[in-house]
Parts: C-alpha cells; structure tokens; sequence
C-alpha cells in the first residue's frame, strides 16, 4: 500500500467514525493521523554537511525535525561541506540524490556525509614518448624536457602545456594518454597524470630494420590443440571479429570463415579387456574424444622419435601414405603410462586428447588474439625437445633425433654453426638469459660453467666456449629485467626454459613435483610485460613459442620440408621406428606437429593469424634477414622471414596493450581425469 492509499484510508476510517458517533453521540474525536506529522532528519558519517527541505521545515547540520501536514509531499536535498562527500540516504530514502516523501506517518532519514581526502599539494606528470621515431617533448611551465621518458612534480591545479618536437628524419603522429590529437596538449593537472607522445620514424627500406631488438622465447611441451584449440569460442566471448583460425573443429562456427563446426576429433583408445599389467592393446572401438582439462597439472606425455612416428599414423609409422592419420596419440599417452615406473595413474592415456581455453590460459588467449599469432606454425623435427631445439639455434642437429649423449652414435658436441656465433662474428650484441633458480648454481655471483647446464647451447662445441670466451653474453634473468631499466637489451637475445624452477609448462613424470602450466604461463607474462612497459618496447620484438608439441594431440598433419644439411637421422637405436624399414618420415624431410607462437612488437599486425606454413627455424630467418646473415643451413633459408606478421608503415602498438593478470587458480592434481 502506498503512502496516498494509507492516507486515503485513514480519511475514510475517519469519516465512517463520525457517522456512527453521529447516530449516538453528539460529538466527534477526530482521528490522531489528521494531525501533523514529524519529519526527523539525522547525519551519519565522518564528513559534513546541511540538509534542507521543500516546503521549508527542516535546515540542519546534525539532527533536526520539522512538521508537516499528513500527506505532504517533502523533498529534502544534501548539500556536503567543502571537504565531504554526500554518501547517501538511509531510512526512508535510499541513493545519493533528492529524497521525495509524501508524510502519513512519523518518518525519519539519515543523511551519511563523508570526509573527502584533501588533494595533494603537489602531482606528478609522466611523459613517455612511444614509436619508432625519435624527438623530445618540452613542458610550459618548465619541467618537462625529455626524449624517452621522464617526470616532473607540479603545484595543484597548474595549466601545463606539452609539445611535441619531433626529430628531421621522423614525425609527430599523436598523443595518447591524457590528450588526443597531434596540437599542443594541454593539462590542468589535478592528480598524476600519464601521457604518450607518438612518434614515427620516415618509412626504411626492408621494414624490418626498425626492429632493433629481437628477443625469443621457447617454452616446453604443448601442442597447437592443446593451449589455443578453444581460441574462437574466446573470440565469441570477448567480441573479437571472427576469421579463419584452424583450431579444435568443436569451437568453429556453423557458418562464415572456413573451417566450420565439426564434432570433437577422437582417438581410439585403450582396449578395456586388457587393462595393466598388459600394455595398451590399440582399440578403434573405443574412442576418446577431445575434453576439457580441468586440472592445470598433468602426468607427462611423450614426443620422442618413435612416439612421434606413433602418433602419426599408428598403422603407418614410417609415413608411407601420407598426410597423417593422427590416430596414435592415445595409444601412445597409455602405453607410455604403463610401461613407466611406477605406473602413472592415467593407464589409458586419454590425457593425450585435453585442452585448455581462454580462462585456463587467459594470458595467453588475450596476447594471442590482440597481436600476431598462426594456425600453421610447427616444430621442426618429428622428435623430442633436444633435436628441436638444436633446430632453433643453428637449423639442424646434425642427424640428432635424441638428446646429446643417449648413445654413441650422439655423444660427441656438435660442430653446427650457431647463431650466436655468426652474430658474434658481425658485431650483433646478444645474450642467452637463465633463470638460476632451482638450478643448484651457486650464487650471485654465478658460476657460469653451472648455469650453462641450465641451457641449451651446452651440446655445441661454440656453446662450451661462450663461459670462458664471451662470459659478458651469459646473463640469468635479473639481468633481463635490468637490462630493460637501463635500455641496455642487446640486439638478439634467447631466454632459456626455467626448467629447474618448475616453470617450463612440461607435464610431470612426478606426482610429489607436479608442473602447474598456469605458472608457468604467469612465469612468462612477467617476462613479456617487462618488455612492453620498458624504453626498449617502441623498436623490439618478441617472439613467443613452445619446442615440441609434448605428445598432445593436434589434429593438423606435419607438413613436407627441407632437411638442413643432407644428414639422415644418426642415432636411432636398433628396434625403433625407421630402424628396420624407411619412409618420407624416417628422414629430416618432414616438420614436427603444430605448436603456439604469439608475435609481440608494437608492429605486430592486430589480431592477426598467418596461415602461411612455417617452423620454428623461421625465428633465425628472422634474424638473418634483419642482419644481413647469411642462413645457417638449408632448413632456415626455406623459411619465411616473418615480415607478414608486421605492419611497419602504422605501427598498431606503439601503446601496448594492457593484459590480464594470468588465472593461477586452477586445481592442481595428478591422481584423476579430467
């Protein structure tokens, strides 16, 4: 019942009273509620203020009361002191403006004032110019005179006038940050304030000759399915424009780019009449299908040479008819799970089929999706993390399928040229960055004989000189960081996997020393932010990827290509795969599966995905071509040297993007699926 009705109702009461006290009385009580009415107004909180009403009655600071006639309409109004804010109402008003009340009964407000916090005396203005130009901006009244960034203090409520002086050989393009456009910015400063001056430099021939730092990053073990298969159902979420992206077919829409909808790839499984001790005996009538992990800690999954060849083509390891048939990685996830000791508990492998999306890996979904990335960019041998690695840093490893000193045929250090070295010999700065923690190197200062062991240049004869020949190129991570603060990045750096540290992604062979990846993710967030808030930003790029695809599935089939050095596989031991019989993939002819790559550069073309099939040697290409390098072998002089995933005429980042704070919150367990 409304104020008016119980008004009304009382009126009606009232009258009816005087009827029946008409018939045998010959006076009338007048009903208490035809009287007037008390209006109480009280203030609560630490601040001040007055409240007034309309019509006139209450006026007060503290507390107060006023009467009215029943069924006044009164409208009271908080007016704070200078150094309060009004917080609201309370009682019979509720929010922060007018309060309206129509009286039929006695009624009390509350008015909540509080203190507001004095502005400072002084505030602090930030200029930071972005782009690939240089020039200075200045500040009237002076303050400001910088070329890359600096700050200056101001009294409170100073009119500060910047402008931009852009150098003869670039030009002026805008701000951003607290002003717009391309005039004079001009500021009332009332609270510290942040602005960006853009500047571009006149276009060079090449483009990529603008990028004067490339810094790369291989992570351990995940497969292109396995971290970015769910990346057009994030795309949907966050209202990013769809386009072709060839990731796990269940996120595909019904219509538009191509590839479409289709239901979620299976495997066979693990015939269950046969369970351990018997091995995975391979059953077509038992499939697993792709799922969701929910758990950010796995047991581990094999990419090694003869898994690998499994993996491809269960009944066809040695590539006979390709492209693959991808039926192999649940086999191979529960034989492997069987035969090791002890036992993992995921016996049938379905662990091979899991993905993570865009909340698990919300980092990376982000970067992904806002600079450059591709749904064709693989590893480069049919193999484990050593032979690919060696790839990454000198285009081949000399016929290695297994890890340096697995047997005799692979103990010696390889004599590969690697990029280092050919840097070293054009003058090119560089150094190769180790994160020391859990590695059991002593230190600071380190031994760096110790952390080279941390590193994968230790099996190249040119990688057991870098301590004693070039120790100033060896550096651990909190050099990294504080080459970034003192604009002292070399020109090509690597940051090795913090393998020791638990923070390398790789699925655990250990239930008492699970790998969060999630960690690992956030490990790497660290280590590109820095980047992107750094005065090496505006001329850098950084490129992001994973070794091996780590015995997860992809439903991609590796694709043909060049072997780097006319060496055939040198090591493989008798009963593997290809030791007996050869095929296409029994040779360095082929490309590993797809694994994620993200290109971040303040030129990295806005959500861009490159089709354009690639491995990861493509990083050398890169380099090479910047340089003027001459290619290493014949495998990275096949590649493309990435300048399609750059926009150097229209930088799209000068002002990077902001992140999300990567999840570490998801369930680490070993011990169940999913």
């Amino acid at each position: 019942m409304t104020q008016a009705e119980v008004v009304s109702r009382l009126f009606f009461v009232a009258f009816l009273s005087i009827l029946v006290t008409g018939c045998g009385s010959s006076h009338v009580t007048p009903h208490s509620s035809l009287s007037s009415i008390e209006l109480t107004v009280q203030k609560a909180g630490t601040g001040g203020g007055t409240v007034t009403s309309s019509p006139s009655g209450i006026s007060c600071g503290v507390a107060c009361t006023g009467s009215f006639g029943s069924g006044t309409s009164v409208t009271l109004a908080a007016k704070p002191d200078a150094n309060s804010l009004f917080a609201g109402w309370s009682g019979a008003c509720s929010g922060t403006s007018t309060c309206a009340i129509s009286l039929a009964i006695q009624t009390s407000v509350t008015a909540k004032f509080n203190a507001s916090e004095p502005p400072p005396a002084t505030v602090q203005l930030t200029v930071t110019t972005l782009g690939t130009g240089t020039g200075t901006v200045t500040s009237a009244p002076a303050g400001i005179s910088c070329g890359l960034m600096c700050s200056a203090s101001f009294a409170t409520g100073t009119s500060v006038l910047l402008t931009a002086n852009p150098s003869a050989s670039s030009t002026f393009t805008g701000w951003t940050g607290a002003c717009s456009g391309t005039a004079p910015c001009s500021l009332t400063l009332d609270s510290d304030t942040s602005v960006w001056a853009n500047l571009s430099a006149a276009p060079t021939s090449g483009g990529l000759t603008s990028l004067n730092h490339i810094v790369f990053m291989v992570q351990e073990h995940s497969s292109f399915d396995n971290h970015f298969g769910a990346m057009r159902e994030y795309w949907a979420k966050n209202r990013y424009p769809d386009q072709s992206f060839d990731g796990l077919p269940q996120f595909n829409p019904t219509s538009g780019a191509a590839p479409l909808y289709a239901p979620p790839p299976t495997n066979p499984g693990c015939n269950p009449a046969f369970p351990p001790p018997n091995d995975c005996v391979y059953d077509a009538s038992n499939p697993v299908a792709s799922f969701h992990l929910k758990s950010v800690c796995t047991e581990n999954t094999s990419s090694s040479w003869n898994e690998s060849h499994v993996s491809w083509n269960y009944h066809d390891q040695l590539g006979l008819y390709p492209p693959a048939a991808l039926d192999g990685f649940v086999f191979v996830a529960g034989h492997d799970a069987r035969n090791y000791r002890p036992p993992f508990t995921d016996v049938s492998g379905i662990r091979a089929m899991g993905y993570y999306d865009g909340n698990d890996f919300n980092y990376y979904y982000f970067m992904a999706s806002n600079f450059a990335t591709s749904d064709r960019w693989f590893h480069p041998v049919m193999s484990r993390t050593g032979a690919n690695r060696e790839y990454v840093i000198a285009g081949t490893s000399q016929g290695r399928v297994y890890p340096n000193g697995m047997n005799a045929d692979d103990s010696s250090l390889l004599t590969a040229t690697m990029i280092f070295e050919v840097l070293q010999n054009a003058g090119i700065t560089w150094k190769i960055y180790v994160n020391p923690d859990g590695s059991g190197c002593s230190g600071p200062p380190y031994d760096l004989t110790c952390l080279l062991k941390q590193t994968y240049v230790q099996p190249f004869v040119f990688g057991q000189s870098i301590p004693t020949m070039y120790p100033q190129n060896f550096a651990t991570m909190s050099q990294y960081f504080t080459d970034l603060q003192n604009d002292t990045l070399p020109q090509v750096a690597i940051i090795e996997p913090a393998t020791a540290a638990g923070l390398d992604e790789h699925a655990s062979s250990d239930h008492a020393m699970p790998t969060n990846v999630q960690l690992g993710a956030n490990y790497a967030s660290s280590i590109i932010n820095a980047l992107m808030e750094s005065r090496s930003w505006k001329d850098s790029a950084f490129i992001f990827t994973y070794d091996e695809y780590g015995g997860l599935y992809d439903h991609v089939s590796p694709q043909v290509t060049v072997n780097p050095d006319g060496i055939t596989p040198i090591d493989i031991n008798p009963g593997d795969v290809c030791s007996n019989a050869t095929g296409p993939i029994c040779d360095f002819t082929y490309t590993g599966y797809r694994v994620p790559l993200i290109v971040v550069s303040p030129f990295a073309k806005k959500n861009y995905v490159s089709h354009t099939i690639a491995d990861t040697t493509a990083i050398l290409r890169l380099i090479e071509t910047r340089f003027n390098l001459p290619p290493l072998t014949e495998r990275d002089a096949a590649q493309p040297d990435m300048t399609e995933f750059f926009d150097f005429k229209n930088p799209p980042w000068v002002k990077p993007p902001t992140p999300p704070t990567q999840n570490i919150d998801g369930a680490c367990y070993m011990d169940h699926l999913p």
